[in-house]
């Protein structure tokens, strides 16, 4: 599909710079087969049904950007996949300046030696010593804000809770699941109450996810994979709600793609522990989830032509459209939309 197709204009002061507080008070947009509707967060449990099923990325954000010299020259990297346990996949500012063999000092007796350039550009590094990577970012990184945000104002203590869910638990993320940004303890005991049950997966989340598509056809788009796992106990629970005749509840782009990653042609869903760079553009006929809740995307993104696939490309641009008319919130720290096709 020719990727001007997913094109919209979003008037710049629609980015959200901060989240909704408290989290569950952000606004939500829901399209369903009754039409479109405004709520607010705290609505979910009068949304769905008893018997529905909430699946989130447990992801954590580690502290990925960072900042350091190669010699005289600034180099600034943002991790994107990890490697192995001490090598991580970074997208590099100031790449030219960079050769593999050579090492950036990045501050606070951190360094890494860039050991293979690859070929969109990024690099391998490699963390040398004996102290845990984690620990080393802990000392030397910076929590890795999207760019839209980075761009209008700096990284601060806030945002170390901000751009954490309330279920991250698994380092690995430089990017958070911001769907679930939205949910607090209170709005989980009344999804609980209403008989809504919720389960946990892992993906996490690469740079990659920011990424313009700069291909003119998305069949010539390459995604960047990145890796996840649904184990037994949670692919089991998603087949019996399903089995069941409820419905499976993605919350986030993140989680989608991991149940679809993992899903069979027979609506199956098994167990998974690997790398995944599913693209999700329209025709695709979605085979493990029955709706996704999702916050606002970016113009001409994978993740708005996953939407798109979802409910239809026409529907989702009249929804931001009807979005931005009404003052919703964009993007990371942005409202919500809650997507449950017929």
């Amino acid at each position: 599909m020719n990727v001007d197709l997913f094109d919209f204009e979003l008037p710049p002061e629609r980015i959200a710079l901060r989240p909704a507080v408290p989290r569950d008070a952000a606004r939500l947009l829901l399209l369903d087969a009754a039409g479109t509707a405004d709520h607010r967060v705290s609505d979910l449990p009068a949304l769905l049904r008893a018997g529905d099923l909430l699946v989130f990325n447990d992801t954590r954000v580690i502290p990925a950007q960072l900042e350091g010299r190669r010699g005289d020259a600034r180099i600034g990297a943002t991790l994107h996949k990890r490697e192995g346990p001490r090598d991580w996949i970074a997208f590099i500012r100031n790449a030219k300046r960079l050769r593999p063999g050579e090492t950036v000092e990045f501050g606070a007796d951190v360094r890494a030696i860039a050991t293979a350039r690859h070929e969109d550009g990024s690099f391998t590094l490699h963390f040398p010593g004996d102290a845990p990577v984690e620990l080393l970012l802990e000392r030397a990184g910076r929590m890795p804000l999207p760019p839209y945000i980075a761009a209008k104002r700096p990284t601060d203590a806030r945002d170390a809770d901000d751009y954490q869910t309330m279920f991250a638990s698994e380092p690995g993320a430089v990017a958070a699941p911001t769907a679930a940004l939205h949910f607090t303890p209170g709005l989980m005991a009344a999804l609980d109450a209403a008989g809504i049950g919720h389960t946990t997966l892992t993906l996490h989340v690469g740079a990659g996810t920011f990424l313009p598509v700069k291909a003119g056809d998305t069949d010539q788009h390459r995604m960047h994979a990145e890796w996840g796992r649904i184990d037994a106990a949670t692919a089991d629970r998603i087949n019996a709600v399903r089995a069941a005749g409820n419905r499976v509840i993605a919350v986030g782009t993140t989680s989608l793609r991991l149940i679809e990653s993992a899903a069979g042609t027979d609506g199956i869903v098994r167990p998974f522990a690997g790398d995944t760079a599913i693209f999700i553009t329209p025709g695709y006929r979605f085979r493990g989830i029955d709706g996704l809740m999702t916050n606002f995307h970016l113009p001409r993104s994978t993740l708005f032509m996953l939407v798109s696939a979802l409910m239809g490309l026409e529907r989702m641009k009249a929804a931001y459209a009807h979005a931005i008319a009404h003052d919703y919130r964009f993007y990371s720290y942005g409202d919500a939309s809650l997507l449950l096709p017929p």
